[in-house]
């Protein structure tokens, strides 16, 4: 049993040192796809960045029990909690970001509504989208083997952005008009990181001076522009290197 990684991962808060039931949608997915047996290996993740290695010992048609072998301390959670303020895109692109954000290492997502937001869901639109956007950070979680599920927030107003704010985490937005370069921007990182992308049409100079004055270094990701939906993972996955997580 050397390659975990290869083994189902599936998350569950009714697990102990000696057994765990997993139930819900994941119990079909072990019968009906993944064809599981008495024996099979996987791991569960109890989402407060515990792994336990088990196989499975019973299955009924609304749960499967399975027998614990080991825990041990998750290693894919970084050691920085990194909370992603993304303008809300266009379309589903923010299914693609939530999902990659959550592979790169994001803890937390929160949709914001910028100037230049061409899309902005009322509250009714948004209550129907959390959900999805939940369900991908649940699947994305699994498929990289994360310790936590990420949550992704409802979205707020660009101005309630401020009452996030802590003087114990590192601020940075990344703007297409800085030529700023992150290394030069943040000497060191805090335990807690919270980065700010633009959507399509990015940053109305008047945004950015006010994420300045809340504390935010404005910092460039080079001389490209990125499109909405790569700049978060650009971003996150330097921040990821940069800090000793990648």
């Amino acid at each position: 049993m050397t390659e975990r990684w290869r083994y189902p991962r599936f998350f569950t808060d009714n697990i102990s040192d000696e057994n765990a039931v997993v139930s819900g949608e994941d119990v079909k997915h072990i019968t009906s796809v993944l064809r599981m047996r008495k024996g099979s290996p996987a791991v569960l993740c109890d989402g407060h960045r515990t792994d336990y290695l088990a196989e499975l010992d019973e299955v009924t048609g609304e749960y499967c029990t399975f027998r614990v072998l080991e825990k041990s301390i998750n290693k894919a959670e970084p050691s920085v909690y990194l909370r992603l303020f993304q303008a809300m895109p266009k379309s589903d692109k923010m299914e693609f970001i939530v999902q990659k954000a959550v592979e790169c290492g994001a803890s937390e997502i929160i949709p914001i509504f910028t100037k230049r937001c061409v899309s902005r869901p009322d509250e009714k639109q948004m209550s129907k989208k959390l959900p999805r956007y939940q369900k991908i950070s649940l699947e994305a979680a699994k498929q990289c083997g994360r310790g936590i599920i990420p949550i992704v927030k409802n979205a707020v107003e660009f101005t309630d952005l401020k009452n996030f704010i802590s003087p114990e985490n590192t601020g940075i937005m990344f703007y297409e008009c800085s030529d700023v370069p992150l290394k030069s921007a943040v000497s060191e990182f805090r335990k807690n990181v919270d980065i700010v992308i633009g959507s399509e049409g990015g940053f109305e100079p008047a945004e950015a001076e006010e994420l300045q004055r809340w504390g935010f270094a404005s910092v460039s990701l080079g001389k490209r522009i990125l499109r909405c939906e790569t700049a978060p993972i650009a971003a996150i996955s330097i921040l990821m290197n940069m800090t000793g997580n990648m």
